[in-house]
């Protein structure tokens, strides 16, 4: 039996600003955009070269999805970036402007850095 996580879902505030710095800030690919009706659309991406598990942004809808945005984890590290050159995707973050709120630092699991996503959705850059 194989089984894998297929999608993991990423409440945000917008379809298309999320989209862009998902695609234009860390580099990942649009797999799907598909009108599911006027207010929702199945939007997936994922990062280069990842083929299975893949993030589904999803726009909220009423007053306690909103007030989830960006607190999925209540505050917690919530996805993990790993990167086979840290210090390559590190500074190609930062001169696109990505928030760093943690700075570089080795660890025994490797180097690590935390940054944050526009909808406050904490990240762990690893390598």
């Amino acid at each position: 039996m194989k089984q894998f996580i297929a999608h993991i879902t990423v409440v945000v505030s917008n379809y298309d600003e999320a989209i862009q710095f998902y695609t234009e800030k860390l580099n990942f690919d649009l797999i799907e955009d598909t009108l599911i009706n006027e207010n929702k659309r199945w939007v997936l991406v994922r990062p280069k070269g990842s083929s299975e598990c893949s993030l589904l942004l999803a726009k909220a809808v009423g007053e306690e999805q909103q007030q989830r945005i960006g607190r999925q984890t209540g505050g917690r590290v919530f996805l993990f970036l790993r990167t086979d050159d840290f210090w390559r995707d590190y500074h190609a973050m930062r001169n696109r402007n990505i928030e760093f709120v943690r700075e570089p630092k080795a660890e025994s699991y490797g180097t690590v850095a935390v940054f944050k996503d526009p909808f406050g959705n904490l990240w762990d850059l690893l390598g």
